[in-house]
């Protein structure tokens, strides 16, 4: 991260001002708001232009609604605009080699920390793959850069850590509003993927972010971003039933999906393709499936509209599905820049109305809705693979107005949600981290934990002792009462163990025995970079109540020393603090 000093700063009476009041909160959550709906406006304007100069479609339709597209098109502008995207990506490594930090990332790990300059690239980058074909959703985008924003704001007011972390989610959660047309669905995007929880403190800021991201984007948007459903039967306990089946089916098909990304990411690595040409070999498969149905490329906004699902034949519909879900895993796995949120409504929309048919064939009884099943199934796959159950809840609300609906796609969302946990224990986003090594499974702010390093903690003024010292010696340097432990050292000045002094003091008379012979936790250390989980860890595995800290176990030269009481407490010290802050207790 850029150290304070690269950002704009407001004037310190205004810091004092928002500082001292919460409701100024609230109104910087407005503003910020608006700005994410107008990003989400220009953005998805930005990739209809691309869709009309590359494809030649016309200019208001959508490019995934098209019927068929010119092929020689369809192929060459995903194929050459992944070339592109991997030239960029080429040149960004050199300039950039930091990977860029995203808003649950940011929230989990660094107080709500993002690169201005790093959100605008990565949403400049998904403008791009979407542009051209490639088969990804924009919601990584949007909110990038809406969340970006917002944390360079907040920067300029020096907001606390709590503060930061809900103005990121502010901007996510008016770009998600803005997006789908849903703003209860864009806070609680918010509460449960970018804050990792529900807290009073960010229930008005997160709220009035939504509602007002809602309201710029649909002002300016020259297409409808939201859902379209027809109007559907009376929900029953039948369907109610049938939920928890389509939502273990959901659970399956997420993790497919999300595996099936990773798998193809480590194929190509496998293969040590050129970096540009990853992605271009992933336009190239897209364009090829596009010449069957072009509802495989883009985010799949002209194919979501369940009106037009509804009358799709089964067989066409089975085909798009099965595409589809390859069209994004190839273009995700290979290096195009979006999320899965878009293709998992459609896909779970497709599956939830060929479950639908499929069962009212075995059954003819039973006469199912497909347009239930399509929401319930759109519901249930996106909580699996996005992870957040309530989010889509509102959605299918907020889409439907149908209550009891809303109640079948809850149950959905449950045992999507439970299953996906038990069986992969990630989304697709925090699978990701997975993948690069980091073990974090939700926004929760997990970041202070590693700030609270051995370093911070540990005391400097320790005592040493040379191994080969007779403990007559030892006695003479180090009356009893004067420490409890001092560093056993060798002869060049490194670690050897721990020597307590009463142990020392119990020993009967002996000229031959030395400090060496009483040293405990000779291969047990800590070091300054180790953070409080790992120090605790490292206690419980010696059974020690204090180890000493060495600068690196290289050099075995030591810095300092930690008590395990220490530790605990200044845990729990940090641990009621950030819980004062998340709930907006002073």
């Amino acid at each position: 991260m850029a150290p304070p000093g690269r950002y704009l700063e407001a004037p310190q009476r205004l810091r004092a001002f928002v500082r001292a009041f919460e409701s100024s909160l609230i109104l910087i959550a407005a503003i910020i708001g608006a700005m994410s709906g107008l990003f989400v406006a220009a953005m998805s304007a930005g990739v209809e232009i691309l869709h009309v100069v590359f494809f030649d479609i016309p200019m208001g339709a959508r490019l995934s609604g098209q019927s068929s597209i010119d092929p020689v098109r369809a192929i060459a502008v995903p194929t050459a605009g992944g070339l592109v995207l991997g030239l960029v990506l080429l040149v960004l490594l050199r300039w950039r080699p930091n990977r860029e930090i995203d808003p649950i990332e940011a929230n989990a790990l660094h107080g709500g920390y993002m690169s201005f300059r790093g959100s605008v690239i990565v949403a400049l980058q998904t403008i791009w793959s979407s542009g051209v074909g490639g088969s990804v959703g924009l919601e990584a985008g949007y909110t990038q850069l809406a969340s970006g924003v917002a944390s360079s704001v907040g920067r300029a007011f020096h907001l606390r850590r709590a503060d930061q972390r809900i103005i990121v989610g502010s901007g996510a959660a008016a770009a998600i509003a803005g997006a789908f047309g849903a703003p209860l669905a864009g806070a609680f995007y918010a509460f449960e993927l970018v804050l990792g929880g529900y807290a009073p403190a960010s229930l008005a800021p997160i709220g009035v972010a939504a509602v007002t991201g809602y309201a710029v984007t649909h002002a300016f948007a020259p297409l409808s971003l939201g859902l379209v459903v027809r109007e559907v039967a009376e929900v029953t306990s039948t369907d109610l039933a049938i939920a928890a089946l389509i939502g273990l089916l959901a659970a399956l098909t997420g993790i497919a999906i999300m595996r099936g990304v990773a798998f193809w990411d480590h194929a190509l690595a496998k293969l040590r393709l050129w970096t540009p040409l990853r992605p271009a070999l992933g336009g190239l498969i897209v364009g090829l499936l596009a010449l069957i149905t072009p509802q495989v490329m883009a985010s799949g906004h002209g194919a979501l509209h369940l009106n037009n699902a509804a009358v799709m034949p089964i067989a066409v519909m089975a085909t798009v599905f099965a595409l589809k879900a390859l069209a994004s895993i190839v273009s995700l796995g290979s290096g195009f820049r979006g999320g899965l949120f878009f293709a998992s409504l459609l896909l779970g929309s497709l599956g939830g109305h060929l479950f639908a048919a499929g069962l009212s064939a075995l059954l003819p009884g039973l006469d199912l809705d497909p347009a239930v099943y399509a929401v319930i199934g759109m519901s249930a796959l996106s909580a699996s693979v996005i992870g957040g159950p309530l989010t889509m809840s509102f959605i299918a609300l907020e889409a439907t107005g149908n209550l009891w609906l809303t109640t079948a796609v809850l149950i959905a969302v449950i045992v999507s949600m439970q299953v996906t946990r038990e069986l992969f224990g990630y989304s697709f986003a925090t699978w990701r981290f997975h993948l690069r090594g980091e073990t974090i499974r939700s926004a929760a702010d997990v970041g202070w934990i590693r700030d609270l390093t051995v370093e911070k903690m540990m005391r400097r003024d320790i005592a040493t002792v040379n191994v080969d010292l007779p403990i007559a010696g030892f006695r003479e340097i180090f009356p009893l009462g004067s420490k409890t432990q001092v560093i056993g050292v060798d002869a060049g000045e490194k670690y050897a163990g721990v020597v307590f002094v009463a142990e020392a003091y119990g020993l009967t008379d002996n000229d031959d025995a030395r400090v060496r012979d009483i040293l405990h936790y000779r291969d047990a250390t800590l070091t300054p970079g180790m953070n409080i989980k790992e120090a605790v860890a490292a206690f419980d595995s010696a059974e020690a109540e204090s180890l000493a800290v060495v600068q690196s176990p290289d050099s075995g030269r030591v810095v300092g020393i930690l008590t395990e009481a220490h530790a605990l407490r200044r845990y729990a010290e940090e641990s009621d603090k950030h819980r004062r802050d998340s709930i907006g207790e002073i």
